[in-house]
C-alpha cells in the first residue's frame, strides 16, 4: 500500500553576527513630537542575520541524499559577511533587501528566501571632553546593551524570467520592559467563585512589550532619502510617551491607544501588532504614613498575555 506524501522544506543559517564599522549614517528622518531621534551615525552597525531558503528544488537532499541543489549554509554565512562590506545603505531593511536580491541573483538553486535581522544594540560610552568637567559620547568606544532591540524580516522570490520580487515584510521593536508606578487600573472585570484578584483603581503596571509594523508601500522603507522610513527608535519613544501619559483601564486599553497613536503619527504604515505580557509585581507591604510608599516582589510565575493587531482601513 503506497502513501502519497507532501512536503514543506526549508533550510538555512541562523544568527550570523555582522559587525560593520563606519556604515553610511542614517539621515533624512522626519522628526516626531514624541522622540528626539532624527538619525544615527552608524559608526557601529551590528546585527544578527538569519537566512532561510524555501522551496522544493532541494527536496532530493531529504528524500535521496542528493545535495546537488543545496547551497552550504557555511557559504551563506560567508556571503552575508562579504555583502556587509559592500553595503551602502543605512538600515537593517536596506541590508536585508540587498542580501535577498543578491542571494537569488547569485544562486539559481534558490527559489524563495526569507531573511531576518536582529539588532545587537551598543551605546556610546561617555568620556571626559576637552574641557574639565565636560563629558561627551566617545566616537570609538561602545557598551553592549541587552535591552530592547529592533528586528526586521523580508521575504523574496525569483520568477521564471529571473526577476526578484519582495513578497512580504515586517519590522519591529522587541523586548521592551516598562514599569509605570502609578496611572494604571484594572477593575470591573468578571468576578465569580474562582476570582481572587482584587480590583485596583491605581496600580503599578509592569509590561513586557513587543511591537511589529508593516508599511503600505515597500518603497517607504527602501527609499534612500529615508523621508518615509519609520525608525524603531521613534516607535520605542512614542510607545513610552503613550504609556507615560495615558491612564489605562487595562493592558488591552493601553496597547489600543498605542496602536491608534502609531497609525496617526505614521500614515505610511498599514498595520501595527502588539504582544504584551502582564508582569505586574505583587504588593507585599505598604507604608502606614505615606500611601505612595510600597514594596513589591515577584508574583506567581504564570503571566497574562495580550495580543492586538490594528490595521488601517483602505
Amino acid at each position: 500500500m503506497s502513501t502519497e506524501l507532501s512536503f514543506f522544506t526549508s533550510y538555512g543559517k541562523l544568527r550570523i553576527p555582522v559587525y560593520r564599522v563606519y556604515a553610511p549614517p542614517l539621515v533624512g528622518i522626519m522628526p516626531i513630537p514624541e522622540s528626539p531621534f532624527t538619525g544615527r551615525e552608524n559608526t557601529l552597525f551590528a546585527y544578527e542575520i538569519d537566512v532561510e531558503v524555501l522551496g522544493e528544488n532541494f527536496l532530493p537532499a531529504y528524500t535521496r541524499g542528493d545535495n546537488s541543489h543545496v547551497v552550504a549554509t557555511d557559504s551563506m554565512k560567508n556571503f552575508v559577511l562579504r555583502q556587509a562590506l559592500e553595503f551602502t545603505g543605512s538600515t537593517i531593511e536596506e541590508f536585508l533587501d540587498l542580501l535577498g536580491r543578491r542571494f537569488l541573483q547569485t544562486y539559481a538553486q534558490m527559489e524563495r528566501l526569507r531573511l531576518s535581522g536582529r539588532e545587537l544594540p551598543f551605546a556610546r560610552v561617555t568620556v571626559p571632553g576637552k574641557e574639565p568637567g565636560v563629558f561627551a559620547a566617545s566616537g570609538v568606544l561602545f557598551n553592549r546593551s541587552h535591552s530592547t532591540y529592533a528586528v526586521a524580516t523580508l521575504a523574496f522570490e525569483r520568477d521564471d524570467s529571473g526577476s526578484v520580487s519582495l513578497l512580504d515584510h515586517h519590522c519591529g521593536q522587541v523586548d521592551m520592559e516598562l514599569f509605570k508606578v502609578t496611572g494604571s487600573s484594572f477593575s470591573r472585570f468578571v468576578r465569580d467563585e474562582y476570582t481572587t484578584l482584587q480590583e485596583r483603581v491605581d496600580r503599578p503596571l509592569f509590561v513586557y512589550l513587543d511591537v511589529y509594523w508593516k508599511y503600505i508601500d515597500d518603497q517607504a522603507f527602501l527609499a534612500h532619502d529615508h523621508a518615509r522610513y519609520v525608525p524603531a527608535e521613534q516607535v520605542r519613544d512614542l510607545l513610552q510617551v503613550v504609556f507615560h501619559e495615558f491612564v489605562s483601564e487595562s493592558i488591552q486599553h493601553l496597547v489600543h491607544e498605542m496602536g491608534q497613536r502609531l497609525l496617526a503619527r505614521f500614515p505610511q504604515l498599514a498595520e501595527v501588532s502588539f504582544e504584551a505580557q502582564n508582569r505586574t509585581r505583587d504588593e507585599i507591604v505598604a507604608s502606614t504614613t505615606d500611601k505612595k510608599i510600597k514594596v513589591y516582589s515577584d508574583p506567581f510565575s504564570a503571566y497574562g498575555v495580550i495580543r492586538l493587531t490594528v490595521s488601517r482601513n483602505a
